[in-house]
């Protein structure tokens, strides 16, 4: 494959540690970095770190100059980027995956052209069986989350509801629905649902609780399903990221994993 160029919409947490892994693991595969965002500290606070990447003045521009696209700034802006970039022709990993939900037609339009949608398994396990179990038939697919109390401050849900994650002594369930609710209810805190949901059978039909204790220290996510093809069971203990315990340690690890497969030619499992 030819040096690419990578453009990068969103520098926080996860951004920022995609571009490092870029620069430092992918270097030889990388022509030139490009990074966005309306915060311009953490832009600098980047190229203090890697002073070749270029500043782009907008997303439009971003794109344009760039020939594979990481989106990791909300679900709102992963919607339009997504969009962008089919359009445009341009290869884009979205880490964002709520925001796919509802727009699952701009997927088939980038098939019909062509164009590489990357959606990483984040921070949850199995996803492979699921795609092929799926082929059997999918008669239920249960996500079960949990996660300390720090890690939902600020959720949309818990405000509307009254819920103060600092008043949570004991093991509570927070939400209890389907996959379409939690991603509206958590969109900083459920995109394993969407990514489980498009693998398997749909947001209506994919079923997500929520449940929160002071006693847990990590965030979990149990997969269970039920096929054709026999029963999945799959949980993932994860490490909060050091430096945003609203995001898995290995939500990260598997962006990474992703780039590594979007350059290889060899591909393991499916």
């Amino acid at each position: 494959m030819n040096k690419i160029t990578i453009g990068m919409i969103g520098c926080g947490n996860i951004g920022g540690a995609i571009v490092k892994a870029v620069n430092e693991r992918f270097a030889a595969n990388i022509r030139e970095t490009v990074i966005y965002d309306l915060d311009a500290a953490k832009m600098s606070s980047i190229k203090k770190n890697f002073p070749t990447v270029r500043e782009a003045p907008g997303i439009d521009e971003l794109i344009a100059l760039s020939d594979l696209v990481f989106e990791a700034v909300s679900p709102a802006v992963a919607a339009s980027v997504l969009g962008k970039c089919v359009s445009g022709g341009k290869d884009v990993m979205i880490m964002s995956i709520g925001g796919v939900i509802g727009n699952e037609k701009l997927i088939d339009e980038a098939r019909s052209k062509g164009v590489k949608v990357i959606l990483p398994s984040g921070a949850i396990a199995g996803l492979d069986a699921v795609k092929a179990m799926k082929i059997s038939g999918i008669d239920s697919v249960t996500l079960t989350t949990r996660k300390p109390p720090k890690s939902l401050k600020g959720a949309k849900y818990l405000e509307e509801k009254g819920i103060d994650p600092d008043s949570i002594k004991k093991e509570t369930v927070i939400f209890d629905g389907a996959a379409l609710e939690a991603i509206k209810a958590f969109p900083q805190n459920i995109n394993v649902s969407a990514i489980l949901s498009l693998a398997g059978i749909g947001p209506e039909k994919t079923r997500v609780r929520i449940i929160s204790s002071p006693e847990y220290t990590t965030n979990s996510h149990e997969v269970t399903v039920k096929s054709k093809a026999g029963t999945l069971t799959a949980l993932t203990d994860n490490v909060p990221s050091p430096s945003n315990p609203k995001t898995s340690y290995l939500a990260i690890l598997s962006a990474i994993s992703a780039i590594e497969d979007y350059f290889s030619s060899v591909r393991l499992g499916n």
